[in-house]
């Protein structure tokens, strides 16, 4: 029987994790499934869909030595082996404002409440330690379209923070 995981791997960013930890994988008959990397402030994740004939005390085993040699730690859980759901995101919302506590929460409360369905989410602060800007880009889904959107966040846009929203147009038909 085949079992669906969610690995997740978190550790500081060097060269050659990604090809380490897929070959030890792949070595112990694992099947990966979507994937997502980011290199966050010097640190390195990565979460990965694997499917496996081993279970999840097999694979954590598996990863030990080169866990150990990377210093990453590892998380394991099961899953539900969902693949070819891929939603495609119709919006691109892109927020650029002083960083401030609870800018997130500000902007990701007024898009869900006109029930815009975040797909992907990044975010950066640029600036310095005194000017820090933050910089975040939101991809999703918008039933209602952009309209709603631009009007759940224009209280925001009054108070200083720099939105802009748009299609995104796809070759999907």
């Amino acid at each position: 029987m085949n079992n669906w995981y969610m690995l997740t791997l978190v550790g500081n960013d060097r060269t050659g994790i990604v090809a380490k930890v897929t070959r030890i994988l792949q070595q112990n008959n694992c099947q990966l499934g979507e994937a997502s990397m980011l290199r966050l402030g010097g640190n390195f994740t990565i979460m990965m869909m694997v499917n496996s004939e081993l279970s999840s005390d097999d694979i954590i085993t598996a990863l030990q030595a080169i866990s150990a040699e990377l210093n990453l730690q590892v998380h394991l859980d099961e899953i539900e082996g969902r693949l070819h759901e891929h939603h495609i995101p119709n919006v691109l919302v892109t927020v650029i404002g002083a960083d401030r506590g609870g800018i997130i929460a500000q902007v990701t409360e007024k898009l869900f409440n006109v029930g815009f369905d975040i797909l992907n989410l990044d975010s950066d602060v640029a600036g310095t330690d005194e000017r820090a800007i933050y910089i975040m880009r939101i991809e999703g889904q918008a039933l209602d379209g952009i309209e709603s959107i631009e009007a759940a966040l224009q209280p925001l846009k009054a108070d200083g923070i720099d939105i802009s929203v748009q299609a995104i147009e796809t070759l999907i038909a």
